[in-house]
């Protein structure tokens, strides 16, 4: 960037901290994030702590999932890599076993980033971010990256049946009381730009098969503003029929990337969506290492676990290169149309 924007950001920083998060709209570049975060820092939130995989030393394992459960064991998918190898990712599944995770060497393994696990009916869904060769003339080694999906019973049993559109990510599901599926799309390009959230009803798991439907889902404005991109991490059907939805929000200026941990509710029935709120960022972490230096400032929430008592347990990936977790208040308890 060059010093007059510079200039432009300090300006931002300074003379917008009244922006809350209800006003989207004409305020200049990344006004939108940063009133997200001024609203954020006047909360009071306790200090997260990182979390240690046993079976996979000497590699980083981040950008995790919630826990869930196979059976009676609880799991969570991982990103595994070394942190020089970034085309070389795999996503392992590590149980919990006396209070800490192991890999799971028994489970598949899987050629993708950024893994994510749901169960719709009694099937068990795992999907992730396959990066795939998609040579031009203009760039022989040029790649693309789409979503992914494996349904089964159990792992076992686990077969890839669906992919999404190209330079998809972040496509989640949820089981409905209609019976429906709901569909939550992160496209980009010509419609979502650098990556907006569209959401969808679908009849079954095999409607996915179907080339290119999820192009189809319908953008839920408002979220975004221009240079600001964002994505839906997790899914909560709430008491009520509405959606708690768990996802990030980020920008990209001089320093590098900046992502944060957010939450709202969607209505499918009224297809609106409460504003968005921060719910945690980086510095809710101890110190570590990243990927990159451009990198420090990333959270990439995998999910989260909601007690029941007004508080939720967030996991999530740092800085491309660990995972941390931290209890939070429900956020979803919070948030009101």
């Amino acid at each position: 960037m060059n010093e007059n924007l510079n200039d432009a950001m300090k300006n931002i920083v300074t003379e917008n901290e009244h922006i809350t998060s209800r006003e989207v709209s004409q305020e200049p570049l990344f006004a939108h994030c940063i009133g997200l975060i001024n609203d954020f820092d006047k909360k009071e939130i306790p200090q997260g702590e990182k979390l240690q995989f046993e079976g996979v030393d000497g590699y980083d394992v981040y950008n995790i999932s919630a826990p869930f459960y196979i059976g009676d064991k609880v799991f969570v998918t991982g990103r595994v890599e070394k942190t020089e190898e970034i085309d070389d990712s795999q996503v392992m599944l590590f149980e919990k076993k006396d209070g800490g995770w192991c890999l799971a060497n028994e489970q598949p393994k899987f050629k993708m980033e950024d893994g994510f696990a749901t169960h719709i009916g009694d099937e068990l869904i795992i999907g992730g971010v396959e990066v795939y060769p998609d040579s031009t003339e203009e760039n022989p080694n040029h790649k693309s990256y789409r979503t992914i999906f494996y349904r089964g019973k159990d792992t076992a049993s686990l077969e890839q049946f669906a992919v999404g559109p190209d330079t998809m990510k972040d496509i989640r599901l949820i089981s409905l009381p209609n019976g429906k599926i709901g569909v939550f799309t992160r496209p980009q390009g010509e419609i979502g730009g650098k990556g907006k959230i569209g959401y969808m009803e679908i009849d079954s798991l095999d409607d996915l098969k179907k080339k290119d439907i999820l192009n189809n889902a319908e953008i839920i404005e408002n979220q975004f503003p221009e240079g600001e991109w964002g994505g839906a991490n997790e899914l909560h059907l709430l008491s009520d029929g509405r959606i708690g939805v768990i996802g990030h929000i980020a920008y990209q200026d001089e320093k590098g990337k900046h992502y944060y941990a957010m939450a709202f509710i969607y209505d499918p029935k009224t297809k609106s969506a409460s504003p968005m709120e921060i719910i945690a960022t980086r510095k809710n972490f101890p110190n570590g290492k990243a990927k990159r230096p451009e990198l420090d400032d990333i959270i990439f929430p995998g999910g989260l676990i909601r007690n029941g008592d007004g508080t939720a347990i967030l996991y999530a990936g740092l800085g491309d290169a660990e995972t941390g977790r931290i209890t939070i208040k429900d956020p979803f308890e919070e948030i009101r149309l």
